[in-house]
């Protein structure tokens, strides 16, 4: 099955890993699953990093990111496209939820029709849009 990682399981792959709950470690160390990123994520991870937001220690630059996603993880890169545009530019966004990142990443998973894995309890209001959301819930 095909999953599209959100930026925060990404970053607590690296960071934090006990913050992964057994549900989502079940499907990603599931080896007949394919998973993707959105260069959204890789965008919202830089900018995180120029701002001091966030520090991995394996990623000294921008590179080592990419390296990290494709080469460790094993995870595809998936392009904003016109179509995820389009979807995006057409569905409504949740209330209290003005994240352009996570919006665009949104409806790349709604688009492609792939389930969104994500920790970010705002995602759950896209559901009755279509959105396939697993939840990173930690108990």
């Amino acid at each position: 099955m095909r999953y599209l990682i959100d930026t925060n399981i990404l970053i607590r792959l690296v960071n934090e890993q006990d913050a992964i709950s057994e549900d989502v470690w079940s499907i990603l160390n599931d080896t007949d699953n394919t998973f993707y990123i959105s260069t959204m994520s890789i965008q919202e991870i830089f900018m995180l990093m120029q701002a001091g937001k966030l520090n991995v220690k394996q990623w000294n630059k921008p590179a080592d990111i990419f390296n990290y996603i494709e080469y460790e993880f094993y995870c595809s890169i998936k392009y904003v496209q016109k179509e995820h545009l389009l979807t995006f530019a057409n569905f409504t966004p949740a209330e209290n939820h003005g994240d352009p990142f996570d919006r665009m990443i949104i409806a790349q998973a709604i688009t492609e029709q792939i389930p969104l894995i994500s920790s970010d309890k705002k995602f759950h209001q896209y559901r009755k849009q279509n959105l396939k959301f697993i939840f990173n819930e930690m108990i």
